[in-house]
């Protein structure tokens, strides 16, 4: 689906142009956004323990990759509204949600490491992540089941 206004110039030719399968190239930039993002969480989470045990409570601080990759992801989501309107609105709530659960959770560890208690995964994090991975797959690789998925539906 090609945009009927571009917003972005030359941005909105490149990045929205079909590729295989359909799928315009910025939903697999996305999707692979999504999974470095789980990579920086996984990161994120050693890096909050090292600190916890090396420096104290107060030493805990925001892993810069992982934040990147959270402004990356919600740029991203933003962009991609303006190409495709519904699974951007949709994709963007999702990854909005997910920062947010983000926000909280770190919070979390923080007065976990204040209470002295050991520090658990960001589990609510994990599963707001996970749903946003279920979409961006969804718009990037249902090419791959377009067909069977018309069959039946």
């Amino acid at each position: 689906m090609q945009p009927s206004v571009t917003f972005f110039g030359p941005l909105d030719t490149i990045l929205g142009s079909p590729t295989v399968g359909g799928a315009l190239l910025i939903e697999y930039i996305i999707f692979g956004v999504v999974i470095v993002n789980f990579l920086t969480r996984q990161l994120a989470h050693r890096s909050h323990v090292k600190q916890y045990k090396n420096d104290g409570a107060d030493a805990i601080s925001r892993h810069p990759a992982h934040t990147f990759s959270n402004i990356a992801l919600v740029v991203l989501s933003f962009f991609y509204m303006t190409l495709h309107h519904h699974g951007g609105m949709v994709l963007s709530v999702l990854v909005l949600g997910a920062v947010i659960t983000d926000f909280f959770e770190f919070e979390s560890r923080k007065v976990e490491a204040r209470r002295d208690i050991p520090l658990e995964r960001p589990k609510g994090a994990i599963v707001a992540a996970l749903v946003v991975f279920m979409y961006a797959g969804y718009q990037s690789l249902f090419w791959l089941i377009k067909g069977p998925w018309s069959a039946i539906v």
